[in-house]
């Protein structure tokens, strides 16, 4: 028996671990994994080391690229191309900055899945739990295999390429770095000062993805988790209310609690979620938005030089954009029906066979779940597919209005 308990034990703690792992290794590097009670003092003071190297980068190219585009006298189509670079930076900063600021949230929202995972009483919830921890990672795995991907396929095609300049009466040969920054400041076209700003360019874009795919991977892994868990209360609360009909099977009061526990434990997992993520979405939203505006605007005006590797860039780009943006909207949707489905749920089973105590206090069980936890961006738009929607159409409505302004 003891070996037994000791191997769910070790079942658990893995499944666990599979559950967080990708969040880890994307967010361990960049600093905002967050630390635990028993996280040794020399890893936080990594950390902050790291932390600080990261916004440095971050902001240093930011403030190279805003010094671009008020004090260089540029074509309209290279300010757009400058414009989704600094919006880039910018909200990556800033989510940055929450998910620092949000930490203690996080690490309550991860001790939720870890218990979780201790508190599944058989092997059916275990492989629901399961089920969905790998719907997850899935969603997770594709977000950092497009974004990442895209990116860094733009910035590694513009570096390999080489470009021949004359300065006074020398010729040079240097690398295009992917976003133009502001020469009188820095030189860039020399050497060795060329190929640093490359490097440093390239790494604080990888910078700026990682926080973007970190955001995106820990959104599909707590929705997963919270879908994970109305699904076992669902099938809990069935199991409970028709296995009352067998012969000498009664329902108790501590029955009753345990899905009372369990359904308000969920609703406030989705409640630290949502306090941790409303923010950043309301910043995706925007970047989304803007991104996907600049991008179409980007391949139409580059579509007559028939430069394939550009323009699979940039369609890899946005359809990276365009997925992670349905992700946020539809994990939100999932999450406010299921908050709504527990109700349902109730009503359909033989709660009629119950005995009239036990009916009352399903009313309130039905009650509560009528006041659905929803996901929002900012506290102020409901994340749905209806969203995803309405911010496809303002995204090609800025478009077209960027092909009037150049029309002109």
């Amino acid at each position: 028996m003891a070996n037994e308990s000791v191997s769910v034990k070790t079942d658990l703690d893995s499944h666990s671990d599979y559950s967080l792992q990708l969040n880890r290794w994307l967010l361990k590097p960049i600093g905002i994994w967050p630390a635990s009670p028993c996280t040794p003092r020399r890893d936080k003071i990594v950390s902050y080391i790291v932390n600080a190297i990261c916004y440095s980068f971050m902001t240093f190219f930011l403030a190279l690229c805003l010094l671009y585009l008020f004090l260089e006298d540029d074509s309209f189509h290279i300010k757009m191309r400058m414009i989704a670079a600094f919006s880039h930076w910018f909200v990556s900063i800033a989510n940055y900055t929450i998910l620092l600021l949000k930490r203690k949230d996080i690490r309550r929202c991860f001790e939720y899945i870890e218990k979780d995972w201790i508190r599944a009483m058989n092997e059916r919830d275990r492989d629901v739990m399961l089920k969905n921890a790998k719907f997850g990672r899935y969603v997770a795995t594709s977000c950092v295999a497009f974004m990442q991907g895209g990116v860094l396929a733009f910035c590694f095609i513009t570096a390999l390429n080489t470009e021949t300049i004359r300065v006074g009466n020398e010729t040079r040969i240097v690398h295009p770095l992917p976003v133009l920054v502001y020469k009188k400041l820095i030189d860039v076209n020399k050497s060795p000062t060329n190929e640093i700003m490359l490097f440093a360019e390239v790494f604080s874009l990888f910078i700026a993805n990682s926080t973007t795919v970190g955001v995106f991977s820990l959104s599909a892994v707590l929705a997963a988790h919270a879908r994970g868990q109305f699904n076992i209360l669902m099938l809990r609360i069935t199991e409970l209310v028709n296995g009352s009909e067998k012969p000498k099977k009664t329902t108790t009061f501590n029955d009753i609690g345990m899905l009372v526990e369990h359904h308000l434990r969920t609703l406030n997992f989705v409640s630290t979620t949502e306090e941790v993520m409303n923010r950043i979405y309301f910043l995706e939203l925007l970047r989304c938005v803007l991104a996907i505006s600049i991008l179409g605007y980007l391949i139409l005006m580059d579509w007559d030089d028939r430069e394939v590797k550009k323009l699979t860039t940039y369609f890899v780009v946005l359809i990276s954009i365009c997925f992670n943006m349905f992700i946020m909207c539809y994990n939100g949707e999932i999450i406010a029906e299921q908050c709504n489905d527990v109700g349902d749920v109730i009503y359909m089973t033989n709660w009629y066979d119950l005995p009239d105590k036990m009916i009352l206090d399903l009313i309130f069980v039905i009650a509560r779940s009528n006041v659905v936890v929803e996901i929002t961006a900012g506290k102020i738009i409901h994340m749905s597919v209806s969203t995803f929607g309405q911010m496809m159409k303002t995204s090609f409505a800025y478009l077209n209005m960027f092909r009037q302004m150049t029309m002109r």
